[in-house]
């Protein structure tokens, strides 16, 4: 049972839930830009040119504001302005994260301030954002930014002065005084007095300050946005993960709860009107048992009937709680017997690396995303093939399904597929489903080994 499908790309699987304003809280990182050389190039420059002014007006402006606010917090009138202080710092650090995320290209997430709450008094509300640890390290940076600021506008003027003036120094030196008394780079390096000399040595240094133009950029970039990312964007990294195991947790909880409910109802609906039936049944056998003896066969005949369905009903719905096999023999067998009962052509792939020692609630949640996958193939796609791959990826265990069938398939639509995302969520996973119109439709699900 081999077919090829054509699956897309990875770049293609669009993570459910995964939407937002780049670097807002909670939102997701802007995916990497690739850039050439220059341009990456470019916009270190620019980034670090920038850096001197806007660390300088920073520096002005919040020292002032805090020396004039502290001098005078033993009077009421200093708390607004040092709570006017700390927002004009806030604002500082918000043009810094978004020139993080616009010219480096970097996450930069922007953290949850601490805000007061409705009915609170003006005092209250004034000391607020003093009370935040985030406003503290706000104005602190813009303090230091001044710093680092400095040091990368210094080095990326003196490297692209050096670079264009060693490119144009060999048009533009004609114009410079040639006397007795005006001696050259060349002269006092003892190798002349020379204009010839003199170009040469300037175009020289020149080109040692291009090929140092790439790193010298990049190390001066890098130093002011490592302390920025540190003071600013720190404490968002720290609260994104924080809302993200809470996510994953009550996404867990509410996956249980649901198919607790589930299994709930399909023993209501199944198992448990089968057993009242055979119940019934045997009980109208032992009231015929002396009198219509031909009677009472056909009631243990049909009490036997239910029973058997019953026990096969049960079995369904253990492997919808933990398939035998899964617990005896582990992921591969489990999904080849798993894919043996579907009516399409499957093309199973298991990386045997992938399947080993996963833990059982990793291995749970693989099974049931193949499981819960092929379910909707059968039901909804009239597909004629189907392909199903188990990978490792670094540290994470990767599911991918595919058919051939009609498409559409969106978790917005039923219960099944959005049960699955809350199942994968909740071990700190995301599912993708890529389903357009005609088809192919490709189920894949990203789960952390170690979860």
């Amino acid at each position: 049972m081999t077919e090829t499908l054509t699956m897309p790309p990875h770049d293609a699987y669009a993570t459910a839930g995964s939407g937002g304003v780049p670097g807002a809280p909670g939102a997701a990182a802007p995916p990497p830009r690739h850039r050439s050389t220059l341009r990456r190039t470019l916009d270190d420059t620019g980034y670090a040119l920038v850096a001197f002014p806007a660390g300088l007006l920073s520096f002005v402006v919040v020292v002032v504001g805090t020396t004039l606010g502290g001098s005078l917090a033993w009077m009421v009138l200093g708390l607004p302005v040092l709570a006017a202080t700390a927002f004009v710092a806030r604002g500082f650090a918000h043009f810094e994260r978004a020139r993080l995320r616009g010219q480096l290209g970097r996450p930069a997430p922007a953290p949850v301030y601490l805000t007061s709450r409705r009915g609170d008094g003006w005092l209250r509300r004034v000391v607020t954002p003093l009370r935040d640890p985030q406003t503290w390290l706000d104005i602190v940076w813009s303090m230091l930014a001044l710093v680092t600021g400095l040091f990368a506008w210094s080095l990326v003027v003196v490297v692209w002065a050096a670079v264009l003036n060693g490119a144009t120094y060999w048009f533009w030196q004609q114009w410079l005084p040639d006397g007795p008394e005006q001696q050259g780079l060349a002269e006092l390096m003892g190798l002349g007095d020379a204009r010839s000399t003199e170009v040469w040595l300037q175009t020289g240094f020149g080109v040692v300050a291009l090929l140092l133009l790439v790193p010298l950029t990049r190390l001066a970039a890098v130093a002011h946005a490592s302390l920025a990312e540190v003071m600013l964007c720190s404490r968002g990294t720290l609260q994104a993960e924080v809302r993200r195991a809470a996510g994953g947790r009550d996404a867990a909880r509410e996956a249980e709860a649901s198919s607790l409910r589930r299994l709930e109802r399909d023993i209501h609906d199944g198992p448990q009107q089968r057993m009242v039936r055979l119940a019934m049944d045997l009980g109208r056998a032992r009231h015929q048992l002396d009198q219509d003896p031909e009677r009472a066969r056909e009631a243990l005949d049909a009490a036997y009937a239910q029973a058997r369905d019953a026990i096969d009903e049960l079995r369904a719905l253990s492997r919808g709680i933990a398939p035998p096999l899964l617990v005896d023999r582990g992921l591969g067998p489990a999904l080849e017997e798993l894919v043996a009962r579907s009516e399409q052509r499957v093309d199973l792939r298991v990386d045997p690396a992938a399947a080993h020692g996963l833990a059982p609630h990793v291995e749970t949640c693989v099974y049931f995303v193949v499981a819960e996958a092929m379910t909707n193939v059968a039901k909804h796609s009239r597909a004629e093939a189907v392909e199903v791959v188990v990978t490792q990826e670094e540290d994470r265990i990767v599911v991918q399904v595919g058919d051939d069938g009609v498409g559409g398939a969106h978790p917005g639509k039923g219960t099944g597929l959005a049960g699955l995302e809350r199942r994968v969520a909740g071990l700190d996973g995301h599912l993708a489903v890529t389903s357009p119109p005609g088809g192919p439709t490709v189920v894949r699900a990203e789960v952390p080994r170690e979860a």
